[in-house]
């Protein structure tokens, strides 16, 4: 017998002391949840799992656009069974997902009654729900802006296909709903996904308008409380995020104040600015690239590294 197969043959428990290390993670758990309160049931599951959401995300892009983001070998004529399974299993997924977040939320009321959650996971899942058809057509306003703003775009199925920025508005668009709904645990979690996927950063909290388009993408950050109007276009590394942080008198952070840009109509703005606080950014105004933007814009005006040029009329 060689070597390697002794080697391999040997206890991996014994060669790394697999039970001591799990004692002491187990240890380090109870601390934790001790330090913080924790009320959990036995065995239960705590959190929502990221996996689970992906299935979620998967599915529901595909309802939303079966024909291009559903599975390879659907035909047009099955088009409705399918959205009707995928819809089936993304909103049953979805409703453990919530369940699970609603729980969390009242893991220290231990007569918590599991009826009332699930009942109210229910509702949410179900306005959720009725949000889709108004997701689409908001998604299809941000697929033609890409269109028409991009002369390298050779059809609207290419940009949905294929452009990260439209990946990352699709998925804002579903994460936002769930926002609103009050769920902001799951949202992040999906904001994340496509963050990692896409390299756009962009908060579930963010109010965003239609007809909107993110051009290459990568680096863009988009904070909690920003608003952005219609048919406002940016671009790689942008940022739109807060200048300071108001704190309480113990000196924690205050949360959901806004403090982040307000972005009007028509704007554009160009790779690598930076725009911070609480400012507006007003409509029609351009922003140039590598500009550090902390005072309002006025509308129309261009806003270069060197001086801010209001736009003269004809």
């Amino acid at each position: 017998m060689s070597d390697l197969q002794n080697i391999s043959q040997r206890s991996a428990g014994e060669s790394f002391h697999i039970d001591t290390i799990v004692r002491k993670l187990h240890e380090a758990r109870r601390t934790w949840r001790t330090s913080t309160q924790r009320v959990q049931e036995a065995g239960a599951r705590e959190f929502p799992a990221r996996a689970a959401l992906e299935i979620v995300l998967n599915h529901l892009s595909g309802a939303l656009f079966p024909m291009r983001l559903g599975p390879p070998d659907l035909r047009q004529e099955s088009e409705d069974i399918y959205v009707a399974h995928a819809l089936d299993v993304a909103l049953n997924a979805l409703l453990g997902q919530v369940y699970l977040e609603l729980s969390l939320s009242t893991r220290k009321d231990r007569e918590a009654d599991f009826s009332r959650r699930h009942q109210h996971a229910r509702e949410l899942v179900g306005l959720f729900a009725q949000k889709l058809p108004e997701i689409r057509r908001l998604v299809d306003t941000d697929v033609l802006a890409a269109y028409r703003g991009d002369p390298a775009a050779g059809s609207v199925d290419e940009v949905l296909l294929c452009y990260p920025g439209v990946r990352a508005v699709l998925v804002h668009r579903i994460a936002h709903e769930l926002y609103q709904l009050g769920l902001p645990l799951i949202s992040r979690m999906l904001a994340e996904l496509s963050h990692e996927q896409t390299g756009i950063d962009i908060h579930p909290g963010a109010r965003i308008g239609e007809s909107f388009f993110i051009d290459h993408g990568t680096g863009v950050v988009i904070g909690e409380t920003t608003v952005i109007g219609s048919r406002v276009r940016l671009y790689q590394a942008v940022t739109l995020g807060a200048k300071r942080f108001k704190a309480g008198a113990g000196g924690e952070l205050v949360k959901g104040e806004p403090r982040h840009p307000r972005v009007e109509d028509d704007v554009v703005i160009y790779a690598g600015a930076t725009v911070l606080g609480l400012i507006t950014i007003g409509r029609g105004a351009v922003i140039g690239g590598n500009v550090w933007v902390t005072q309002d814009v006025p509308a129309g005006a261009h806003v270069t590294q060197a001086h801010v040029q209001q736009a003269t009329k004809s």
